[in-house]
């Protein structure tokens, strides 16, 4: 039971939560996350920092046929988005609480994933903290293996130093993909980006964002 985003509710996640604690052993190889869903065939997407699982849970009512991976840091925010997803239903979408960068890297087989979703990620203002970021050479390559071909990372931030970050990343990396204009989910609202509770908080504040949409190259 938990008594923080749930105001003392129980969180029922039986069926849509995963715990990257409970996944056999390293040793036994990677393993295929699209198998945990009813119709494992379908397209499949990855967010990696879901939150509690505003983008998740307007996207996918949007996507039926598609099916949702969304990666949590948090145990309580993944616990919560889980329970949020079965509160409403949807079959097409998991969560997993565990490092998303470590999931990928040594879970996931190669070209799985239609889209990866990043947005929002913490920042790790100090420079110490910087090895922290989602978005590294390492990641990049990572995230190129799980894309199939003609798959996109799709990054938006608020933070400015991150955002050149990501953009000095890429442009060295751009053998890997290649930099296009962000379009927006058809579940953001008129005047949002993705529409996620960190955008509309930072909204509030006046803060601008940053996005683009990184396309997979071949070869």
């Amino acid at each position: 039971m938990s008594f923080g985003l749930s105001r003392g509710r129980e969180l029922d996640t039986d069926g849509w939560g995963y715990n990257s604690r409970d996944l056999p052993p390293f040793e036994e190889g990677r393993l295929d996350p699209r198998t945990w869903f009813d119709e494992p065939d379908r397209p499949f997407e990855l967010e990696i920092g879901s939150g509690k699982g505003t983008f998740l849970v307007q996207q996918a009512v949007l996507q039926p046929d598609t099916n949702f991976l969304g990666m949590e840091w948090a145990g309580e925010f993944c616990r919560y988005a889980a329970d949020r997803m079965r509160r409403h239903g949807l079959s097409n979408v998991r969560m997993l609480h565990g490092d998303a960068t470590e999931f990928i890297r040594f879970r996931c087989p190669d070209a799985i994933a239609r889209v990866v979703h990043l947005y929002f990620s913490d920042p790790w203002p100090k420079k110490r903290h910087h090895k922290r970021r989602v978005v590294q050479d390492s990641t990049l390559r990572d995230f190129h293996r799980v894309l199939r071909e003609g798959g996109e990372l799709r990054i938006v931030t608020d933070h400015d130093d991150l955002w050149e970050w990501c953009v000095d990343h890429v442009e060295r990396n751009d053998d890997l993909f290649e930099r296009r204009p962000f379009e927006k989910p058809a579940s953001a609202g008129e005047s949002e980006v993705v529409g996620t509770n960190f955008e509309r908080k930072f909204a509030r504040e006046g803060r601008p964002f940053h996005a683009m949409t990184l396309l997979r190259r071949e070869g």
